[in-house]
């Protein structure tokens, strides 16, 4: 033998480039949690699917835009802050969406797809 070591040349994770996952500890809590959130997560996406209520997801993941920024402008980088303004601004979206549904014509998801685009260009005002 030559000395030579194959180890490094059959690892997945550098073949597919993601060697950087076992260098950094921070990276190997990364993907730890992004495991954990798409784990849990797929109960809730079947179980939103089969209620066709999956524009909710995506509206209310929008919908926390305005409210995030709002807390940047306030605080900086306070994460307490950022959090508390993203529930207040979806909160305030799943509110006026139901109150919008219930007093007019307008279906549940025309007027939730409404507010969540409504809160969405606000919150891209507000970071510019």
């Amino acid at each position: 033998m030559t000395g030579f070591d194959l180890a490094p040349l059959v690892n997945p994770l550098e073949i597919l480039g993601l060697g950087f996952f076992v260098e950094f500890g921070f990276m190997q809590r990364a993907l730890l949690g992004c495991l954990a959130l798409s784990i849990s997560a797929a109960p809730i996406g079947v179980f939103l699917m089969l209620r066709r209520m999956s524009l909710t997801g995506d509206a209310m993941a929008h919908a926390v835009l305005p409210g995030a920024a709002i807390g940047f402008l306030a605080s900086g980088l306070s994460v307490w802050a950022m959090t508390l303004g993203g529930i207040g601004a979806g909160l305030l979206v799943a509110v006026a969406s139901g109150w919008v549904a219930r007093s007019t014509v307008l279906k549940e998801d025309a007027s939730l797809a409404v507010f969540y685009l409504l809160s969405l260009a606000l919150g891209v005002l507000i970071v510019s």
